[in-house]
């Protein structure tokens, strides 16, 4: 016999918000283990200690801002709707059924005003972090890195192309410094940089202009930024987070992201032993200073092939070690005269003397027709290099490759479909960071939960 409902039950009951979430629910398991007081401490100079109208509950606005990312909520005002109807929700920011839950618009202007000039949401992703090392879920064996394009709140048609300054970056000074190095040791005349200005074309966006246009193979062109995300390859622990835009290399944040890794953990009593990225971070200069820090690097060989008109290349040339210099196929020595410099790296020249190529048999073989001496340029940091690709394809490269692909590409995936990192809310650089820390606290504490309980 079919039954026909009559409608709502309009019946009364009498019932607490601690009965009806269900005690296996990730939100009970959360307040359980992260003791959100530290906020308090973290706000109290943003308030005033004597006067003015009541606030509310930090706490309350900082946990209802998690939700969001924990559960994917893609606006304040969804947001709203969502803590005013979900009872798990309403005990976990802790409002009880009749009363009103922080309107849409106090959650947007606290984030924009009052919390802009404070470091609260890279705090809580710091004590994620802490969390998961002090359960041993990070061990530092080995770091993995790698970026995501996260949509930027800005109209791709919304654009201007401007000519600007590009300053001198951190790749620059290190490699001043090791040129100055090698020029001691080489018995070679000083020079002193002076890094001026480089004047280059960009897209910049007129309603984000922190955002950089993305124009690569297989990505979706426009206005992005890019998070770099260094993990734990244990668990696949999110320890560190850096932002940029999106026209900037993976590779240059990446020896900053490293030493701040490398701190963060430290401070947990953490050694990092070993870093592993993708093709795009094997870069001399990184090789040098991970060799440095006495890290591990492992990355597969970014090949570049060498653009010439001639027959000859490196390959056919003979280097004695001993005495430092290469033998071309003819028998002519090819001497070091000095060292060149491109923006990304130092080369030792190598160079035969004109007269010895002048009427050498081979010289179309060799030489196009404007040079007068054929050349070698080999990179100062050439050993280093080499001698971190010795073990690849060992078993230990091709595990510490499978772990990048696993946690970094899989973690990136999640976090676009579950953790709002497909597209940023707000504007500017400094809201990018924010989202991104984020979105990177919902997994570290996802994974600390289903890891310890």
């Amino acid at each position: 016999m079919m039954t026909r409902s009559a409608g709502v039950q309009q019946s009364l009951f009498s019932v607490t918000l601690e009965e009806v979430v269900p005690e296996n629910h990730l939100l009970r398991k959360l307040d359980k283990v992260v003791d959100f007081s530290f906020i308090y401490d973290e706000l109290a100079p943003h308030y005033c200690a004597v006067n003015g109208r009541a606030s509310i509950d930090p706490v309350i606005i900082v946990k209802s801002i998690l939700i969001a990312f924990l559960y994917g909520i893609h606006s304040e005002r969804r947001l709203e709707q969502e803590l005013d109807t979900n009872v798990a929700y309403r005990w976990f920011i802790g409002i009880p059924f009749g009363e009103r839950v922080p309107d849409h618009s106090t959650l947007s202007q606290l984030r924009r005003r009052k919390y802009n000039n404070t470091d609260i949401f890279k705090t809580i992703f710091k004590q994620t972090v802490k969390l998961c090392a002090e359960s041993g879920l990070i061990s530092g064996r080995l770091l993995v890195t790698d970026s995501t394009h996260v949509r930027a709140s800005a109209s791709n048609s919304k654009k201007e192309h401007i000519e600007i300054e590009q300053q001198a970056d951190l790749f620059l000074e290190e490699l001043d410094k090791y040129e100055a190095q090698e020029r001691e040791r080489l018995g070679l005349p000083s020079i002193e940089h002076k890094h001026k200005p480089e004047k280059t074309e960009r897209t910049k966006s007129i309603t984000d202009p922190d955002a950089g246009w993305l124009k690569r193979p297989g990505k979706p062109e426009g206005f992005h930024y890019l998070s770099h995300q260094t993990m734990d390859a244990e668990n696949g622990i999110i320890v560190d987070v850096e932002v940029t835009a999106a026209n900037v290399r993976d590779n240059e944040p990446y020896l900053e992201q490293i030493e701040s890794a490398e701190t963060t953990l430290r401070e947990l009593n953490i050694e990092v032993e070993a870093a592993c990225g993708d093709a795009a971070y094997d870069t001399a200069l990184i090789h040098k200073v991970m060799e440095e820090r006495s890290l591990k690097f492992i990355a597969p060989k970014n090949e570049h092939t060498p653009y010439t008109k001639v027959e000859y290349t490196r390959n056919d040339f003979a280097y004695d070690k001993e005495s430092d210099t290469f033998t071309c196929p003819a028998g002519k020595i090819l001497s070091l005269k000095t060292l060149q410099r491109t923006k990304s790296n130092i080369y030792r020249e190598y160079r035969t003397k004109p007269c010895d190529c002048k009427n050498c048999p081979n010289r179309s073989k060799c030489l196009a027709p404007s040079q007068k001496s054929r050349k070698i340029q080999v990179n100062i940091f050439q050993s280093i290099v080499d001698k971190h690709h010795e073990n690849d394809g060992s078993d230990e490269y091709n595990e510490a490759l499978k772990k990048r692909r696993l946690w970094c590409e899989a973690t990136f995936g999640i976090q676009k479909q579950c953790h709002n990192l497909k597209g940023m809310f707000r504007r500017g650089l400094r809201a990018a960071r924010e989202h991104c820390w984020l979105s990177a606290c919902a997994i570290n504490l996802k994974r600390f939960i289903k890891a310890t309980t």
